[in-house]
């Protein structure tokens, strides 16, 4: 029988771990959490200083029994969950549930799950950190008293099923706001000229852009102010005025964090963020690696920290020195952290063993195990590189009265681009091939271009965009931008259509409460405060409970006055005059998790319904029927023909029963603004109000 038990979350890691240790120890997993407050109630004491009710998990009860036993048989036992607050917490609950001397008991943690950072955890165990307990605790209860609190409301309000949440509702709200900026977004018409120059003696001609106007930037806002441009430079001579020659460097990049993987990993592999973590869970925990055994491959996946430790630089640099030279090795760590809200308790994501190339460990790894693996290992080793370095030629052109600018740039020395180039690199394009020209060279004009453009709306946010923003405005922390992200969409909040993220009729609903009645809990700066907090509890500077005290008078006064609002606003079904052909009643609209329908009053008795279509009174501008409110498979809202299939109109924003005055296309509505529906129109006008019509 083993002497020594160690406890670890996950079965995956039993096999990585156990070979690294000897017979007089036996691994075994506790498969997460093993205790946690009770799905069926609150589970927090409010009149008991807010203490929460830990219970045994459903199911748990044989996993537990089997660790008990397994514990009284032991002479030590080492708690070896995540190196984070929710594993820290585990461990806390193992502690309490085994039932054993608390002297025999140890916690150890470790980074990487390599055989050196497993042995050295051995011989420096500690004891459980009760201030990262107390973070996840705060969490947790926090969490759970604004789930449990605001959720029955939105049943009440809106339809059973739906939920609230600390983190979810504000990352609602972000992509609700995003949403109303691109629906009254107002397009601008702009325009550019550029021209084809070759210069003297060369086959190869420049194009050089028109940037001011004796010395003034210029902005050029329709095709008569092009034309009197293109009249005024007509015949006359390009004159260059400056040549300029430098360097400039491209850094290279950081390690990753949970943040940018997830973000590098959606750009350039297109991984949802849930995704990225499963796999990136898969790596940190184990694989098979044909003639090594099961090998941790990277470093733990949940931190915002760049550090790395010296022991991984001295590995890459040593790396990098045999296999690229000297030259290529970079100065510094690069391991600055600006964010002030970073925890540095881990370091970046990072191969264990730099000599794992991605090569070495193809065969062993599934497709997707390695595209992830391969972009974490150049990522890693990147960092440790020099910054590329390009030289760049600029150069100033006069003609008349106005100004044009023509730029190149060549590669001189590609430092870490040897190994790594981020998704927005590879979009970089490279333009003009500027040698061998001075202020002497004369130019020969051969064509102009100009080109009508139009101010483009914010973009919709990716699952990577919406991560960035959630972690420039502290929303969260790496371990939730995942799973924040998979809730609401599978409560159908929001809907996935090429990468982009859109609000559904449902998530409008859920937003446009929480907004009136719970406006704390979903604004930016509120939460993000409270992050903050929760962290200061983290390093110990702020009791846990401090924060829950401070917090839930607040919550309960909004949550006592919303539901006095809600009973006076709450809305009934709403009755239609369409008759069910089943029973004779009028049927009723209901909400369902794609939105409206029509159904039955009479239900369970009768079980009849149709598809709802909101009438807006707008004739359809393909056939003259009328246009309704419909809903796509994926629960967006858009406007189509109620003779559908049979006429194919449809439209994303609302059409107007009125033409557009320039050029006869169906206008649209756009925040307070009438716009052409046709882009390349782009004529627009305000929205006439219809109290002025009434006070006439």
């Amino acid at each position: 029988m083993a002497k020594n038990l160690v406890i670890v979350e996950s079965p995956t890691k039993v096999k990585t771990i156990e070979k690294f240790l000897g017979s007089s120890y036996k691994v075994v997993a506790s498969n997460g959490h093993v205790r946690d407050l009770p799905k069926s109630t609150l589970g927090v004491d409010i009149e008991n200083d807010y203490e929460p009710k830990y219970i045994t998990i459903r199911g748990k009860g044989d996993k537990l029994a089997e660790l008990k036993k397994l514990a009284k048989k032991s002479d030590k036992i080492y708690l070896a969950t995540d190196p984070d607050r929710e594993g820290e917490a585990i461990s806390w609950h193992l502690a309490n549930a085994l039932n054993v001397d608390k002297k025999k008991m140890k916690r150890i943690s470790f980074n990487e799950i390599t055989k050196t950072a497993v042995k050295t955890s051995l011989k420096n165990p500690r004891e459980i950190d009760m201030n990262l307990v107390d973070a996840q605790q705060a969490r947790r209860v926090l969490d759970r008293i604004v789930g449990y609190s605001i959720s029955p409301l939105l049943w009440m309000k809106i339809k059973r099923g739906l939920s609230a949440g600390r983190v979810q509702s504000v990352t609602l709200r972000m992509i609700c706001d995003r949403e109303e900026e691109i629906k009254e977004f107002i397009q601008e018409e702009y325009w550019s000229l550029e021209v084809e120059l070759l210069p003297e003696k060369q086959k190869k001609t420049i194009v050089a852009k028109l940037n001011n106007k004796k010395g003034k930037k210029i902005e050029i806002g329709s095709s008569a102010e092009m034309k009197k441009i293109l009249d005024d430079i007509e015949g006359k001579d390009y004159v260059i005025t400056d040549v300029k020659n430098s360097e400039r460097t491209k850094k290279a990049p950081l390690p990753f964090t949970t943040s940018t993987l997830q973000q590098e990993a959606a750009k350039v592999l297109n991984f949802s963020t849930s995704k990225t973590m499963k796999i990136a869970q898969e790596l940190y925990e184990g694989i098979d690696i044909n003639g090594s055994g099961s090998v941790g491959l990277i470093s733990y996946l949940r931190t915002d920290s760049t550090r790395i430790s010296d022991e991984a630089d001295a590995m890459a640099r040593e790396y990098i020195s045999a296999n690229f030279g000297d030259e290529y090795l970079s100065e510094n760590k690069k391991t600055e952290n600006k964010k002030t809200n970073v925890q540095d308790a881990h370091e970046a994501i990072r191969p264990t063993d730099i000599n794992n190339t991605p090569a070495k460990v193809k065969p062993s790894l599934s497709r997707d195990q390695f595209r992830l693996y391969q972009l974490i290992w150049k990522r890693f080793t990147a960092s440790r590189m020099q910054n590329a370095v390009y030289t760049t030629t600029s150069i100033q052109i006069k003609c008349g009265d106005y100004g044009f600018s023509a730029a190149s740039s060549k590669i001189k020395f590609d430092g870490f681009m040897s190994v790594y180039t981020d998704a927005d690199s590879k979009d970089e394009k490279k333009g003009n091939v500027i040698k061998n020209i001075t202020t002497d060279t004369k130019l020969e004009f051969v064509e102009a271009t100009e080109k009508q453009h139009f101010t483009q709306p914010p973009a919709h946010y990716t699952e990577a965009t919406l991560v960035k923003a959630m972690e420039d405005k502290g929303i969260g922390r790496p371990s939730t931008y995942a799973p924040t992200i998979s809730t609401i969409l599978k409560r159908r909040y929001i809907v996935k259509e090429n990468k982009n993220i859109y609000v559904t009729e449902l998530g409008d609903a859920v937003n446009d409460m929480m907004v009136h009645a719970f406006p704390a809990i979903v604004d930016l700066s509120f939460t993000a405060n409270l992050e903050s907090l929760l962290d200061g509890i983290e390093t110990g500077n702020i009791k846990w409970k401090t924060v829950i005290r401070n917090f839930y008078p607040d919550l309960h006064e909004a949550i006592e006055k919303a539901e006095k609002e809600l009973e006076e606003v709450h809305i009934q079904d709403e009755v239609t005059d369409i008759i069910c052909e089943d029973c004779g009643r009028n049927m009723v609209v209901k909400y369902g998790p794609h939105g409206k329908f029509i159904a039955c009053p009479g239900f369970p008795e009768c079980r009849n319904t149709k598809p709802y279509f909101e009438k807006t009174g707008i004739v359809c501008p393909s056939c003259g029927d009328e246009v309704v409110v419909k809903m796509s498979k994926k629960g967006r809202r858009y406007y189509g023909c109620m003779k559908n299939p049979e006429c194919e109109f449809m439209s994303w924003l609302k059409p107007l029963n009125e033409k557009c005055p320039e050029c006869g296309k169906y206008m649209v509505e756009k925040g307070n603004k009438a716009v052409c529906s046709d882009k390349e129109c782009g004529y627009f006008e305000e929205i006439k109000k219809t109290e002025d019509k009434e006070e006439a």
